[in-house]
């Protein structure tokens, strides 16, 4: 299975700078991942890929960080304070403004048991009654809910890990299947439904648990996938 490119040690040392700078500022300013990721319309999970050095910061995530923790750009990201000083001159000198981008409000969703995921799947009935309801700025749709992760095969001792109990928010209508991404399955025959990793290799999709002591399953047509998870909430952040 193909792996992420590594980033460079200079991307990697604004990540950290950034990191290590949110770190330093976020008691004092009460601040949390969770608003870092509000403030972005992002989910948390993309904010830890940010700050770890999974994914290269960009411009847009470096001025709301900065922002934030009232530093400038220039204290973690040169790079993107030139960047974004130059946008910013041409901006000056054109007249087409950059479009600003619209603030997401959070949106609550039923958290539900997984049998009647599996059993929503198969109808059109809406669960407007829950017990519990959980936020999200993602949008999981009309139809969407969050679920609670069962067992440790999506546990991990690195990034990302979802150990049991974690609400993840699907999204069961109007998704991409891509590889990397997060997704529920439910067997066609069994009914089981279950939470993995999409990996698509050498043509062949495959349900990937995070956890080595758990099988990889081909997706040989035995599988339906009935939702994409695209927001959860980590433990700890």
């Amino acid at each position: 299975m193909p792996r992420k490119k590594t980033l460079s040690p200079e991307l990697l040392a604004e990540c950290k700078a950034a990191h290590d700078l949110f770190l330093k500022k976020k008691n004092a300013l009460k601040l949390t991942q969770r608003m870092l990721a509000d403030a972005a319309g992002i989910a948390p999970p993309s904010v830890t890929q940010y700050l770890n050095g999974t994914n290269a910061l960009n411009a847009r995530f470096a001025a709301i960080l900065a922002k934030l923790i009232e530093e400038p750009v220039e204290s973690f990201s040169p790079r993107l304070a030139a960047e974004i000083a130059s946008l910013a001159a041409a901006t000056e000198h054109s007249n087409v403004a950059p479009m600003v981008q619209p603030h997401r409000e959070a949106k609550d969703y039923p958290v539900i048991s997984w049998v009647a995921a599996g059993e929503r799947a198969e109808s059109n009935v809406c669960y407007a009654v829950a017990d519990e309801w959980l936020s999200s700025t993602e949008n999981a749709g009309s139809r969407g809910y969050w679920l609670r992760v069962r067992g440790n095969s999506m546990t991990s001792s690195s990034y990302p890990s979802f150990p049991e109990g974690t609400p993840i928010l699907i999204r069961p209508e109007g998704f991409d299947l891509i590889s990397g991404k997060f997704y529920i399955a439910r067997h066609k025959a069994s009914g089981e439904t279950t939470f993995k990793q999409y990996v698509l290799d050498a043509g062949i999709g495959y349900l990937v648990p995070l956890n080595k002591d758990y099988q990889t399953v081909p997706l040989d047509g035995t599988w339906d996938i009935i939702g994409r998870a695209i927001d959860a909430k980590i433990t700890g952040m």
